[in-house]
């Protein structure tokens, strides 16, 4: 009943109908290794609002299939993932409605995705997606006046794939890549470092040395020259003459 409420409600609301363009022919978003395995689509429980055309769990098996492979076959990693969505229920706008209602159709999908190699979900929980019709003029005034029931089926089951891949877009390292917003954190940005001018050396001023003036030089004074050693002079020592007593007289 939840996803019954869900709908009707969505059939009335026309400002979350995005608009959008055919993007397959671009290239895919980067989704690391991804390679589609198995294209899984069920809607073996799929519950239809009361204000709906009536389609058949087949149909829109089929139809959710196709979109899935036409977007995520694109990717040529070399790692299979399989993808799995549950068709919940839907609401196709009927032809015939007063124009003053304006139903969108509506599609509600749970989607789960494995590693094939590993066996194993890499979403804890299912993911619940309610998908809408893109805004257009035809849609404007209900597309149950101006498309077909398989046209409103392409749309919607285009619009699914586009919000599985944008899902899978916000969890990369589910597929060998960094986790989104943790890149700058864990790898430091390249920084291109600032131009720098080399410093100019500024020569050293030095005060000039200011030197003493040298000393006059000390006068020559002329040696002097040793005295002559004297000659002595030999001394001459006279006899001293033997005192004598003059005789007198005869004896």
């Amino acid at each position: 009943m939840r996803l019954l409420r869900l709908l009707a409600f969505g059939l009335g609301l026309t400002a979350l109908a995005a608009c959008q363009t055919n993007d397959l022919k671009e290239p895919p978003a980067p989704l690391g290794n991804f390679r589609l395995g198995l294209n899984i689509a069920v809607a073996d429980n799929v519950q239809k609002v009361p204000i709906s055309r009536e389609a058949s769990k087949e149909d829109w098996e089929a139809a959710l299939k196709k979109a899935v492979a036409d977007r995520f076959g694109r990717y040529e990693g070399d790692k299979l993932y399989n993808i799995g969505i549950a068709i919940d229920a839907y609401a196709l706008a009927p032809p015939g409605v007063p124009l003053v209602v304006s139903p969108k159709s509506v599609l509600v999908i749970t989607a789960n995705i494995w590693d094939d190699a590993a066996r194993k979900k890499l979403n804890p929980e299912g993911k619940q997606l309610t998908i809408f019709e893109h805004m257009s003029a035809e849609t404007m005034i209900g597309s149950g006046l101006t498309q077909n029931k398989k046209k409103q089926m392409e749309i919607l089951s285009y619009n699914a794939a586009k919000s599985v891949e944008k899902w899978l877009l916000e969890n990369p390292e589910w597929f060998g890549l960094p986790p989104k917003g943790k890149t700058a954190a864990t790898t430091p940005a390249a920084t291109t470092p600032a131009a720098t001018t080399p410093p100019v050396a500024t020569p050293a001023v030095t005060a000039p040395a200011v030197t003493a003036p040298a000393a006059p030089p000390a006068p020559v004074v002329p040696a002097t020259p040793a005295p002559a050693p004297t000659k002595k002079k030999p001394v001459i020592i006279l006899p001293v003459p033997s005192k004598t007593v003059p005789r007198t007289g005869t004896p």
